[in-house]
């Protein structure tokens, strides 16, 4: 079954040609030209498999559509890509701190843009029947990485792309310290001297979802974080 995209953009132009690029990749395509239709959009079915998210539009900021879109349990699943002519290294941060996961500046190479919304498509599900090989426990935790799957006391859980991501990143240097620099390098592919919270931020919805798995993220006070080396009694 193809994967739905919703585009949330103010351009017609633009519009149709996401839209006419996308269902040429074999992608269903979607479209809200503001961010109260987007958010109307969301409250229909079927929901959305990514959304492609412009920042600058007429009534709601990407920024403010991004976070509600994480606030509510229906939706905080689904990915979204920002695509935006707004290139700042501390609106791609501010981006980021607000859920998204991943950030295209316009003009964008479209070959490159599917190429993205594949990645990050890829690294938000995985198959049903993934099978079990390279999976890996780890106290109540377990994950398969390349089926993008996580469950706790074999319950899964739901993570969006950036928080695999991140706890990939994360478990895989398990009991190594990991600052926040190296962290925003690796995971969000951010080379900024710019103060952020993006890091502290995912962390704590990363912790958050992991539940009674949350304390195997040790935080390292004035250096970063760090995923235990062995399993704590919880």
């Amino acid at each position: 079954m193809s994967k739905l995209i919703l585009i949330v953009e103010d351009e017609p132009d633009l519009v149709e040609n996401l839209d006419y690029n996308l269902r040429r990749e074999g992608f269903e395509a979607d479209a809200a030209l503001t961010g109260q239709q987007a958010l109307a959009r969301l409250h229909e079915r079927p929901l959305p498999d990514l959304i492609v998210l412009d920042l600058m539009l007429p009534d709601l900021s990407g920024f403010e559509i991004c976070r509600r879109v994480r606030a509510d349990q229906t939706t905080r699943h689904i990915p979204i890509l920002m695509l935006t002519a707004r290139g700042e290294d501390h609106e791609r941060v501010e981006g980021f701190e607000a859920g998204a996961d991943d950030y295209v500046v316009k003009p964008f190479n479209v070959r490159e843009l599917m190429l993205r919304v594949r990645a990050v498509l890829r690294r938000s599900e995985g198959p049903d029947d993934a099978p079990a090989l390279d999976q890996v426990s780890f106290g109540r935790l377990r994950v398969d990485f390349p089926a993008v799957r996580v469950w706790i006391d074999d319950e899964p859980i739901s993570l969006t792309a950036l928080e695999f991501r991140l706890l990939e990143t994360l478990f895989t240097r398990r009991g190594r310290a990991q600052s926040r620099e190296v962290l925003l390098s690796d995971v969000w592919d951010i080379q900024a001297d710019v103060m952020t919270r993006t890091v502290d931020t995912h962390i704590k919805r990363l912790r958050e979802k992991l539940g009674p798995c949350g304390p195997y993220i040790e935080t390292l006070r004035g250096i970063g974080y760090r995923f235990c080396a062995t399993p704590p009694d919880l």
